[in-house]
C-alpha cells in the first residue's frame, strides 16, 4: 500500500471509530509515519532533529488527552493527517534532489510534521506552549540543512505546510463555562461555573 492509500485509509477509520479508538489510531499512524522511515543519522544534530521531529506530534496528541479535548484530538488528527498527506503528495509530484542527492526532498517531511506539532500546540493552548514549541520545530529544520539533507527551500516549504493546515483545522481552546441563572428567597443573580 502507498503513502498516498495509507492516509485516505486512516482517514477514512478515524472518522467511524470511538474516541478511545482514534486516540490509538493516531498514536499508531504516528508511530507508523515516524519510526518506518529508517533514521541513518550523520551526527548527534541530525539524530536529534529526528527525534524531536517525533516528540513534537506526540505531545500535541498528549495534550488533547491532559486537557481531557476531544474536540483538539479531532481537529489535531486533521491538521496532521493533512500536513502529512500534502507532504506526500508535494514530494512525489515535485521530484527534486537534495544537497545530498536524495530523492523526494521538497517539502521537508520532518520539518512540515515538526511544525504540525508545534503549531497545534500554540494555537490550541496557547503561546505558553508555543514558545518552545516553535524553537524545537525550528532546531528540526535547522538541523535537515545542517546534515545536508534538505536546502532552505525545503525546510520553510515544510514549516508552512505544518503551520498553514494546523490553523486550517485548529480553533483555540475554550474551557466550558457554564452560566446558571438562579432565582429565590429574595435574591437572585448568576453562577458561573468551569471545570479544571
Amino acid at each position: 500500500m502507498n503513502g498516498k492509500n495509507l492516509i485516505l485509509k486512516w482517514l477514512q477509520i478515524l472518522m467511524c471509530t470511538t474516541k478511545q479508538a482514534r486516540a490509538l489510531l493516531v498514536f499508531t499512524f504516528i508511530a507508523h509515519f515516524m519510526f518506518s522511515v529508517p533514521v541513518y543519522a550523520n551526527d548527534d544534530i541530525e539524530l536529534a532533529g529526528d527525534i524531536i521531529r517525533v516528540i513534537l506530534p506526540l505531545t500535541a496528541a498528549g495534550m488533547t488527552f491532559f486537557h481531557n479535548d476531544h474536540e483538539g484530538l479531532i481537529q489535531f488528527s486533521k491538521s496532521f493527517l493533512s500536513t502529512v498527506g500534502v507532504t506526500y503528495a508535494l514530494q512525489y509530484s515535485i521530484d527534486t534532489n537534495g544537497p545530498n542527492g536524495e530523492e523526494h526532498s521538497f517539502p521537508s517531511g520532518h520539518t512540515s510534521t515538526a511544525f504540525s506539532g508545534a503549531s497545534f500546540l500554540q494555537r490550541r493552548y496557547g503561546w505558553k506552549y508555543g514558545i518552545p514549541a516553535y524553537a524545537a520545530a525550528s532546531f528540526v529544520g535547522w538541523s535537515r540543512i545542517e546534515s545536508d539533507n534538505h536546502y532552505l527551500k525545503d525546510v520553510l516549504a515544510g514549516a508552512a505546510i505544518g503551520i498553514i493546515t494546523t490553523y486550517i483545522f485548529t480553533d483555540p481552546y475554550q474551557k466550558e463555562v457554564v452560566a446558571t441563572p438562579f432565582v429565590g428567597g429574595g435574591q437572585y443573580g448568576m453562577l458561573l461555573s468551569t471545570t479544571f
